[in-house]
């Protein structure tokens, strides 16, 4: 691709902050992050703020349908006169990724979505709870995140990673960092690594959880204030303390530990206990 400054300029465009553009720049690097999708014909990915379409382009060239979601009009506009006319570019959306409707979306495709995105920084926890969210369209994400991010979403408890979004990752998905990438990649380069991360999408919940909007609300609640015990934590439910307590007990969770501390398992048992309750 053309230098990514002057194609901005030729096109009349600079990178906005509102939208946290950072462009990717670097080949070796679409290709990897192409090749890691591993597409054939049969699908159908969706692209998540292509910009200018470095990742389009070769998107296209795999023979998969490509959807394109683009913020930007004059990014839309731009992408729209680059592939309108290939075959497998579908559709661009030009809406913000956040309030897009994937279970409508999916309608008329016939397999589950592979999804794609360098993701802005400033909005990339938000859209991966919403793709989970909706996650019976999705068989694979392939994420470009902050690197500390990735870092939080695959950690184990018991670390200062571990939090909300890790539990609820691997509640859902098999999770991995497929390869960091350098701010030098970028334009303009952001002052922080990049990691790309797998999602594979699990058929069912990794452990049985009763009610899976009770069980995020019991991990938010224990992650709330890191300094309580698990036990003062919980009382952000609005529940009985008392009957919070024999949560606790009939999970086998002593009430002094903090929420850092449990596992996945842990909180499963421990959110059906409380979900009797409600």
């Amino acid at each position: 691709m053309k230098n990514i400054p002057s194609l901005l300029k030729s096109y009349g465009f600079s990178p906005l902050k509102k939208f946290s553009q950072n462009f990717l720049t670097d080949e070796r690097i679409a290709g990897k992050i192409v090749d890691a999708l591993e597409l054939t014909a049969d699908d159908t990915v969706i692209e998540i703020g292509p910009g200018l379409g470095m990742l389009t382009e070769r998107l296209l060239d795999t023979g998969a349908k490509v959807v394109a979601i683009e913020i930007d009009k004059g990014f839309a506009d731009i992408l729209d006169k680059k592939f309108g006319s290939r075959d497998n570019f579908k559709k661009i959306i030009c809406q913000d990724a956040l309030k897009v409707s994937y279970t409508e979306l999916s309608a008329g495709y016939g397999k589950k979505f592979k999804v794609v995105s360098n993701l802005p920084y400033n909005i990339s926890t938000p859209v991966i709870f919403k793709l989970l969210e909706q996650r019976e369209v999705f068989s694979t994400l392939l994420l470009m995140l902050q690197k500390e991010v990735a870092q939080r979403i695959v950690s184990q408890p018991d670390t200062k990673e571990y939090g909300v979004l890790s539990v609820f990752v691997q509640l859902l998905a098999d999770v991995q960092i497929e390869f960091d990438v350098p701010p030098s990649c970028f334009y303009p380069a952001p002052k922080v690594y990049s990691s790309v991360v797998r999602f594979d999408m699990l058929d069912e919940p990794r452990i049985k959880t009763d009610d899976i909007a009770f069980f995020k609300k019991v991990v938010k609640a224990s992650f709330g204030q890191r300094r309580k015990t698990l036990f003062n934590a919980l009382k952000a439910l609005k529940l009985p303390v008392l009957q919070i307590r024999s949560a606790l007990e009939l999970s086998g969770i002593n009430p002094q530990r903090r929420g850092e501390t449990l596992t996945l398992e842990e909180f499963g048992i421990l959110s059906n206990e409380l979900n009797k309750i409600v």
